[in-house]
């Protein structure tokens, strides 16, 4: 069985996809997956068995350029390279208008969620099957349960996003190593720096090494700062995601934020913290087995803010932060890992 998968983005959205595409690879004999991604993910798919062919979108970049005669030839060839097979099934796992627009122009039987189900409600109009899929559940469980409806299995107990890790080669660096992802988009999503420096000194000072990845001069700078605070921390130089998930492959434990990142190191089953404040990871936060969220319980978190409702003189800031210090995210960890 030969299924197109319209999965685009963020980068969340794609790794929420991979257990659903696991479950159908164990259920479904011989089922083959061709993947609809934005273009700044395409080597996502391909870690998973099941995706043989995986087809490039480029729409973030082409709606800027739409007069442009290299975008419009982009645009002909992607729309080429969509109709060359006709498939047993075309799944949108989406369910938004651009999704459904790439859906409608597939050569199969097209399957997505109905217009109670799908984000964008009028994205239903494009599906020939119309599958209803309760709200109010986490985003992997939505998705595995859109996958089993329109493919005839019960959803699996369990869940396993289908990653060998392995297939990433270890990084040239002695002995066992911790790595820290203390970068992420809103200022309210951080985890305070003295926070950061303070579990660099308690990880090290167990013979550890600290790693610290970076992707901008903003977290450069933060990176040499919790670098410079103690010993046996390494700032790493700017890389991609693939040469970066060998680094998070073969870590001890990674402590992250509510970022991308802490979604790949969850499907990688390295044993993790994703620390939350702001935000809410009930419906789409990180999800693993090997993967603890460790949220505020203050009475103003989740605030859902970019800018902090309620600060305070504290030195801790955003002060929801001070529910989860780095001795709780250690003793978490080692729970976790039987590190140390």
């Amino acid at each position: 069985m030969k299924v197109l998968l319209i999965k685009t983005s963020s980068l969340g959205d794609v790794f929420h996809t991979l257990p659903a595409v696991q479950d159908a690879w164990e259920q479904v004999p011989g089922i083959e997956f061709h993947w609809v991604v934005e273009e700044g993910f395409r080597d996502i798919p391909s870690w998973h068995p099941a995706v043989s062919k995986v087809i490039p979108v480029a729409w973030r970049r082409w709606r800027r350029n739409l007069r442009n005669a290299e975008v419009r030839a982009e645009m002909r060839q992607f729309y080429s390279d969509l109709r060359a097979e006709e498939y047993d099934l075309v799944l949108d796992a989406q369910g938004l208008l651009k999704s459904a627009v790439i859906t409608r122009m597939a050569r199969g039987r097209r399957t997505g969620l109905d217009c109670h189900s799908a984000r964008e409600g009028l994205a239903a109009l494009a599906y020939q099957n119309r599958i209803p899929v309760a709200r109010g559940t986490h985003a992997i469980e939505r998705v595995r349960t859109l996958f089993a409806s329109a493919l005839g299995y019960q959803v699996p107990e369990g869940m396993n996003y289908g990653v060998d890790r392995s297939r990433w080669q270890r990084p040239e660096i002695e002995g066992k190593y911790w790595l820290f992802l203390h970068g992420t988009t809103w200022v309210t999503k951080l985890w305070p720096e003295s926070y950061w420096k303070e579990l660099a000194g308690l990880v090290t000072e167990q013979g550890y090494r600290v790693v610290l990845p970076w992707g901008n001069d903003e977290e450069k700078s933060r990176a040499e700062r919790i670098a410079s605070s103690c010993d046996n921390v390494i700032v790493l130089p700017r890389m991609g995601l693939n040469a970066l998930n060998a680094w998070l492959a073969h870590a001890e434990c990674v402590v992250g934020v509510d970022t991308g990142l802490s979604h790949v190191v969850a499907s990688l089953g390295v044993p993790a913290v994703a620390i939350y404040g702001a935000t809410d990871a009930t419906l789409t936060g990180v999800s693993g087995p090997q993967v603890d969220v460790m949220s505020s319980e203050r009475e103003c978190a989740p605030c859902l803010s970019k800018r902090c409702i309620k600060p305070d003189d504290g030195d801790v800031q955003p002060p929801c932060y001070r529910d989860i210090p780095p001795s709780r995210v250690l003793e978490n960890l080692i729970a976790r890992s039987g590190a140390l």
